[in-house]
């Protein structure tokens, strides 16, 4: 059977911490900034835990990720 081929716009938008969790980036900050406040738009820049509700959908396009719940 061939091997499985990495996701690659996943591989890119997904990382993995080393206890295993799955962290997303946070949309909304690319436009419309200017009438966002400053708090706003820090809270923006980090990162966060996918849901239970799309781990499925993120594993499917990362088949060789080693540390995922």
């Amino acid at each position: 059977m061939p091997k499985m081929k990495t996701h690659k716009s996943s591989k890119k938008r997904f990382r993995v911490t080393a206890t295993g969790k799955i962290m997303r980036g946070q949309a909304g900050r690319s436009h419309l900034n200017q009438k966002k406040t400053s708090q706003q738009k820090r809270r923006l820049d980090s990162y966060t835990e996918i849901s239970t509700a799309n781990l499925g959908k993120v594993l499917e396009g990362l088949p060789y990720l080693k540390h995922a719940r």
